[in-house]
């Protein structure tokens, strides 16, 4: 039974309170636990060189607690966790699946943050701990308490960046990067209960056997764009109209011809383009590597400037019609194409592949409502 991101989406956004204000949500938690860490390290008066030890030996602690509780409370049902089994398989990885990671709006943080009250019984619960321990020694309570509030506070900021967009400036920091790719993977359905549980740093998962690595492919120093935009038609059509190559120049601004077949293109096809992409014009031989009828199509290029690129269309039907995915890698070969990419020409190719979706969603809604008796794979005959 296929799931419909989009419907469950629309449902989880129409429960949220019309009060609920995520800057206020992650800045309680934010501050709440900053005042705690200020608490604890204030405390602090001359720490041996032995007592810094409990800073590493408190961190492999929380590493195997997040794991455990993850793997344990939130992806199998139990009387105890059911809250958090709600929450984190029912709604969370519902919210967000592969190949649908990013939030669309701040509102969507609600369903990636733990609740605000949580650190406040994370916090009381520390409390005797520290007490306890303070008996013994007082720094040694101080930074294990510190260590497991600070990983708390860890968690929450890398889960949220982890489903920031793929063109964001820090999901290409190089562990964001990493850790993203890992957690997208643990969303995948056949692996959310079995692999990728931590999401800070992966020990535990590697230790116990269950971290799972895929990279993407031709994703070495690939620069990413991902788009998508809701066309009011079938997938069947959209994704037929979209791999017909000899059509981009009517939607894309990039695209300047297209020599190649007519209709959409199957896995073998080849083609190609003249562009102006990123203020450069060039030339791209394409050849498409994979056609799914109405779910995805990919083709692989080589251009000019030592251009490689990595092109897939998806298509997930909705209740309206078809969410349509493009993602976009490519790399220059060269240094001095890599830097203009870096300091000017991503963020025109980004700007013009933004574009290029408001334009698919106008074309194919006006060609395939003009002549709906007239379709081959859902294109005008």
């Amino acid at each position: 039974m296929s799931h419909d991101t989009r419907a469950f989406r629309a449902r989880y956004r129409a429960g949220i309170h019309p009060l609920y204000n995520v800057w206020l949500h992650g800045g309680f938690v934010l501050a709440y636990g900053t005042a705690w860490l200020a608490f604890y390290f204030g405390s602090l008066e001359n720490v041996k060189l032995w007592e810094w030890l409990v800073v590493p030996a408190a961190l492999v602690f929380f590493n195997w607690g997040e794991y455990s509780i993850h793997k344990n409370l939130g992806h199998y049902k139990t009387r105890l966790g059911a809250m958090f089994y709600k929450r984190h398989t029912g709604d969370h990885h519902s919210f967000f699946v592969a190949g649908q990671m990013t939030w669309e709006s701040a509102r969507d943080w609600r369903v990636i943050l733990f609740p605000a009250w949580l650190i406040v019984l994370f916090s009381v619960g520390l409390f005797p701990v520290w007490w306890l321990l303070s008996l013994l020694d007082a720094n040694v309570a101080a930074l294990f308490s510190a260590t497991l509030l600070a990983g708390y506070l860890s968690y929450e900021v890398f889960h949220a960046c982890e489903h920031l967009p793929a063109s964001h400036p820090i999901s290409r920091l190089p562990w964001i990067r990493h850790m993203r790719r890992l957690h997208e993977l643990h969303h995948r359905r056949d692996l959310m209960q079995t692999h990728n549980f931590n999401l800070v740093f992966p020990l535990m998962d590697w230790l116990k056997g269950s971290l799972h690595w895929e990279p993407l492919e031709q994703e070495s120093s690939m620069t990413r764009m991902q788009h998508h935009v809701d066309i009011a038609r079938s997938p069947e059509q959209v994704l037929a109209y979209a791999s017909t190559a000899t059509r981009w120049p009517e939607w894309h601004p990039s695209s300047l011809k297209v020599d190649g077949p007519a209709g959409p293109l199957p896995d073998g096809s080849h083609f190609e383009e003249d562009i102006h992409a990123g203020g450069r014009a060039g030339h791209l031989s394409w050849d498409v590597t994979e056609y799914t009828l109405g779910r995805r199509w990919r083709a692989f290029a080589k251009g000019t400037h030592g251009l490689e690129l990595l092109l897939t269309y998806e298509c997930e039907k909705t209740a309206t019609g078809t969410r349509f995915v493009r993602t976009l890698d490519y790399r220059f070969a060269g240094p001095l194409m890599r830097l203009a990419n870096l300091l000017v020409m991503r963020r025109k190719i980004d700007r013009e592949s933004a574009e290029s979706m408001k334009r698919l969603k106008e074309v194919v809604e006006r060609v395939v409502e003009e002549a709906p008796t007239r379709q081959r794979g859902g294109l005008p005959a």
